[in-house]
């Protein structure tokens, strides 16, 4: 997000669709203070829907932003355990701490031993490309079925929703699915919606 003016009336009608649980919000700025006041414009759109804003990025912005927690990709930190416990000090226990970038299952486990809040699997690289969708349901099947930390699975077309909300993950994640969607926003977030009540797994 670069306008949050412009982009506030298309958020509010994705966040009114139905039961959204999270925005993720993705900032492409470096200044700190400018970071931050995006984050003070839009915070209160999401909050007031009844859903949590994330953003991707330092804790430190999330905080001072005024959001409900912070999403640390950890695919290029070399000590991804220390950034996690910093994080962590910032946000606790008001905050939501969720990672991604999980490369391997091994990274998975060991960001699951640092006490997030969710793991994230399948969302898009920094160069905009995205793991196989067949990659993102094995590994998010993988997890829901053994670990009790919630997983979110992205699903980078409306036809993915179903099969990962059969494979048992608890949030599904839309990206330019919802943004470029030809209906607008709201109307993808109402299909994944539909598609997800239509396949979850009952109940045991």
């Amino acid at each position: 997000v670069t306008d949050p003016r412009a982009f506030a009336p298309v958020l509010k009608a994705a966040c009114a669709a139905g039961d959204v649980a999270a925005v993720l919000l993705r900032l492409v700025t470096d200044d700190e203070r400018a970071a931050v006041n995006i984050v003070k414009d839009l915070a209160p759109i999401v909050q007031d829907a009844g859903a949590a804003l994330i953003v991707a990025g330092p804790a430190a912005v999330a905080v001072r932003g005024g959001a409900d927690g912070a999403h640390l990709d950890i695919r290029s930190m070399e000590e991804p355990a220390g950034v996690l416990e910093d994080a962590a000090s910032q946000l606790r226990p008001q905050r939501i701490l969720g990672v991604g970038g999980l490369k391997s299952r091994h990274i998975a486990m060991q960001a699951g031993e640092a006490d997030v809040d969710y793991v994230m699997f399948g969302e898009p690289r920094p160069d905009g490309s995205i793991p196989p969708a067949s990659e993102t349901l094995e590994r998010a099947g993988w997890w829901a079925a053994i670990f009790s930390i919630p997983c979110v699975a992205f699903a980078p077309t409306l036809d993915d929703v179903g099969p990962l909300a059969a494979a048992g993950v608890e949030f599904v994640a839309l990206g330019d699915a919802a943004w470029t969607h030809p209906a607008g926003p709201a109307e993808a977030i109402s299909e994944a919606l539909a598609s997800i009540a239509a396949n979850v797994p009952a109940e045991p």
